[in-house]
């Protein structure tokens, strides 16, 4: 009878342990991510195509899942909830998501040619505030007034981090920059609390299986990409042209962290994966000054106290809620 009582217990355990694992990856392979892409540039370019690099991640990602699957059928054999064959109403509703992430990753790509590393970091903060109303609004989770606080705190906090004290200009960005920064927050915040919406109508369903079908709608899309915009170009230089070391890094990079994403959002919520990205924000900053020459002024530890007071009150307001 001990035992049996101690087995919720040990699920709990696992459960938040697991859930511990995915928020650390998840932050670590976001903190590379902005720099990996600057870095990918050569002469302030790409010199590869951009859609095939979002084709190799989609296909990447589709391809450990199926690998993760194959180790689970060989395991446990294959079950109602880990069997790739389906219904099309569960699979009809991945196309949405993977059409989001498709125009918000291209943009992820274009925005820096308006911003820089740091600038991108301040702009990506919209999603914050974004992610927290979607929030509310599509899975009708609200947030206490504490948690609202913690909101408003993180974004201030992440802003003040990477403020250049050196310039008279709060973000130097123009127009354009803006505008990109806008979309991919909306699109970012909008897909993202959709896919949980997907992702958690059905929990027991495995999550590899789940994550197989969105890729393989973002591989469908990510082709239309190449045809529509690079097609020329990939039939005259081959499909690799460009592509580099830091390029298949960066790719390793998204891919993993779209994983991440997604484990997030299975066994935790949007929420952590926002203060999972802004800690890996205040990260990317650190390995910035010995990449960029970026330099860590007052306001950056002013901004990293702020965003931990932030994680602090959400806490809290989680617990008390």
């Amino acid at each position: 009878m001990a035992a049996i009582g101690a087995m919720p217990e040990i699920n709990g355990l696992r459960q938040k342990s697991r859930r511990s694992f995915v928020t650390l990856s998840l932050t670590i392979l976001a903190s590379s991510q902005s720099i990996l892409i600057v870095w990918s540039k050569r002469a302030g370019k790409y010199e590869y195509s951009v859609t095939t690099a979002n084709f190799l991640v989609e296909a990447l990602k589709c391809a450990l899942s199926l690998a993760a699957l194959v180790r689970i059928w060989r395991k446990d054999g294959v079950t109602d909830d880990n069997r790739l064959s389906t219904t099309w109403d569960e699979v009809k509703v991945y196309p949405i998501p993977a059409a989001l992430y498709l125009v918000k990753n291209l943009l992820q790509y274009y925005i820096f040619a308006y911003v820089d590393a740091p600038g991108y970091q301040i702009l990506k903060n919209l999603n914050i505030i974004s992610t927290g109303i979607l929030y509310q609004i599509i899975l009708k989770r609200k947030l206490t007034e504490i948690q609202w606080a913690a909101f408003i705190l993180l974004c201030a906090g992440c802003t003040t981090a990477q403020l250049n004290p050196s310039s008279d200009h709060v973000l130097q960005a123009p127009l354009q920059g803006w505008v990109m920064a806008i979309v991919m927050a909306l699109l970012s915040g909008f897909a993202g609390v959709y896919t949980e919406a997907i992702i958690k109508k059905r929990p027991s369903r495995n999550i590899n299986v789940q994550n197989f079908w969105l890729y393989v709608f973002g591989m469908i899309f990510n082709a239309f990409a190449i045809m529509t915009q690079d097609f020329d170009a990939v039939m005259n230089d081959g499909f690799f042209h460009g592509y580099s070391l830091i390029t298949v890094l960066m790719i390793l990079n998204h891919a993993l962290s779209g994983i991440a994403v997604s484990m997030v959002m299975k066994y935790a919520d949007n929420i952590v994966k926002v203060y999972s990205t802004s800690v890996a924000m205040l990260l990317t900053a650190v390995v910035s000054v010995f990449l960029f020459d970026f330099h860590l002024s007052l306001a950056f530890f002013l901004g990293s106290t702020v965003v931990s007071v932030a994680i602090y009150l959400h806490t809290t307001g989680k617990a008390r809620r």
